[in-house]
């Protein structure tokens, strides 16, 4: 089917409305500690990406992180849920976008740890190769996403 470059042009403005309202309708409910910087940081890389943010702060993420599924060993400094999924740490809005666009059977994603060049981790042009990381419902959990300089061949 071919749709005229006029036609086209019309409908182009419409469907990046469509888009932009679909990523404004995910709130991302974060809990976090009223101490931590690079949390505040990742919030505002989040709304700068699109998201409507929702903060509340606690004095210890952890039981947070327990009751949303996120096991002991994939943890970090903040806990968010977004539209029934839990998005653990620095996650890239690109990631979040993406599993709200498959919906997949998980319990959300990851990035373990606070990886420098993370969003809410950037240090100048210091950056670390880091994944993130999709959590199973089974308890496993696969390699989502992978970002950051690619290391050097030995």
């Amino acid at each position: 089917m071919n749709i005229s470059p006029r036609l086209a042009s019309f409908f182009a403005p419409i469907a990046l409305i469509a888009c932009a309202q679909a990523v404004s309708a995910s709130v991302l409910e974060v809990a976090k500690t009223p101490w931590c910087g690079c949390c505040t940081a990742w919030i505002e890389r989040m709304q700068q990406a699109g998201f409507t943010t929702k903060v509340r702060e606690v004095e210890d993420t952890g039981p947070v992180a327990t009751a949303a599924g996120v096991p002991a060993n994939l943890r970090s400094c903040h806990t968010t849920m977004v539209e029934g999924y839990v998005i653990e740490g620095h996650v890239p809005a690109e990631d979040i976008r993406r599993l709200l666009a498959e919906r997949p059977d998980a319990v959300g994603l990851s990035v373990p740890g606070m990886p420098l060049g993370s969003p809410g981790m950037e240090a100048g042009n210091s950056k670390e190769r880091f994944q993130t990381i999709l959590i199973m419902r089974n308890g496993k959990h696969e390699v989502w996403a992978t970002h950051g300089p690619v290391s050097p061949a030995r």
